[in-house]
């Protein structure tokens, strides 16, 4: 398992576009991930999880990868998190 935390910097948090590639990124990845945020723990790879977390701009956030291809997950989706989006 790998566990790295991240600064969201998109000025508007993590929102629906976002959460959507994030989520959709994590299924290409046949290990387990998830997301902490305010100590709260969530299923990386359901939208609706993810969004309950209300992940806001600097919020720090701990994503988790455990199994096959962990390293690629938690590269690809780190990129994510502290992506800038429209």
């Amino acid at each position: 398992m790998i566990s790295k935390t991240f600064k969201i910097l998109n000025p508007t948090g993590f929102h629906v576009r976002p959460t959507k590639t994030f989520v959709q990124t994590a299924n290409k990845y046949p290990c387990k991930i998830n997301v902490m945020n305010k100590g709260k723990k969530v299923n990386g790879k359901s939208s609706l999880s993810m969004l309950t977390l209300g992940i806001g701009a600097q919020d720090e956030v701990t994503l988790e990868t455990d199994g096959e291809r962990e390293e690629e997950a938690m590269e690809a989706l780190g990129q994510l998190l502290t992506q800038v989006h429209e």
